[in-house]
């Protein structure tokens, strides 16, 4: 594994997203399953896990928790969480934005995890027009003041609202999706987020699993899997899903770029791709099972891609998938 700097720590450049642990939006993940995950994924280098407060209302934070009670390791593992979209016992939008409602959701996230500290906390996917307003990022600044953070950062949704956060004094990471189905970011902003110390941690790196490769046009989702019950944007933003890709055309996509790809794991070259970028600072595949945490952690080791693969890749996205992406971004 190897590892970048985030604000002068070193975190590895592979990731483990926890949305699956919530056990729900992803199917069922048992206790036993996510101890499992998050074991082959420390094993195997990673110091790096992002979660959310709303993931399973809890569940997700709080199987992380009990993990790092238990887990032996030669390195410090570092915890990110966010922030901002819980709806329960009378919270949601704009309540959620006041200082008062962020330390307790902050508060709450520390107990869930077992921790005096966050290492980082983030926006989760908040509306443009609180990004605008302000007022929450000085509220994130009192907190950190407070000791209870030690970074603060922002989930973002388009490029332009990591534009407006990468105003803010004090921004220690933008996450954002990027990856081979939105490839235009890297033009965005990623040279002033890198002149300006601000982590890139990216998210859905694999399209909700169809840059994987493994998908075809008869592969079905449970009910409670976003990948069923979002793939058009019926629950939240579309890009969240498939990165906005409606599905049979990204696996019509996706034979095209297997085609551009030297020999290789599809995931991994899809991974490697991300990790090309040097401004990106690590990205956080999700796994439902263990053996998906060991070929995501093994494209940390694979050699960069040619110039002539990412022009060729490029090209085709430029080409063919952008005019497909659908939703905000």
């Amino acid at each position: 594994m190897n590892y970048r700097s985030f604000k002068g720590t070193s975190v590895s450049e592979v990731g483990l997203g926890t949305w699956q642990l919530g056990s729900s939006e992803w199917g069922d993940v048992s206790e036993e399953e996510a101890f499992a995950i998050l074991q082959a994924y420390v094993d195997n280098g990673g110091n790096f896990i992002d979660t959310a407060d709303i993931y399973g209302m809890g569940v997700s934070e709080r199987k992380i928790g009990k993990f790092l009670k238990q887990v032996e390791s030669d390195r410090d593992i570092y915890v990110a969480t966010k922030l901002g979209r819980r709806e329960d016992d009378g919270y949601g939008w704009p309540q959620n934005f006041t200082y008062d409602v962020m330390r307790e959701h902050v508060e709450s996230s520390l107990e869930n995890l077992g921790l005096d500290q966050l290492f980082l906390d983030q926006f989760h996917c908040i509306p443009t027009e609180q990004l605008k307003k302000g007022d929450v990022f000085d509220h994130f600044r009192k907190i950190q003041d407070e000791g209870l953070i030690r970074h603060w950062g922002v989930s973002v949704e388009t490029a332009e609202e990591a534009r407006i956060c990468l105003e803010q004094e004090g921004l220690g990471s933008l996450q954002i999706i990027f990856n081979l189905f939105r490839q235009h970011l890297a033009d965005d902003f990623f040279e002033q987020a890198a002149e300006k110390d601000v982590a890139l941690i990216v998210r859905v790196p694999l399209a909700s699993g169809l840059l994987t490769g493994k998908f075809d046009e008869d592969t079905t989702f449970p009910e409670d899997d976003h990948r069923n019950f979002n793939a058009d944007g019926e629950a939240f933003n579309v890009g969240e899903t498939f990165s906005g890709i409606e599905f049979n055309k990204g696996v019509e996509l996706v034979e095209k770029i297997k085609q551009i790809m030297p020999e290789g794991e599809m995931p991994q070259l899809a991974l490697r791709w991300i990790l090309d970028h040097p401004q990106v600072t690590t990205v956080i595949p999700g796994a439902t099972r263990k053996v998906h945490v060991e070929s995501n952690t093994g494209a940390s080791s694979l050699d960069p891609l040619s110039g002539d693969i990412h022009r060729r890749l490029r090209a085709l996205y430029d080409s063919e998938i952008r005019p497909n992406i659908r939703g905000r971004y």
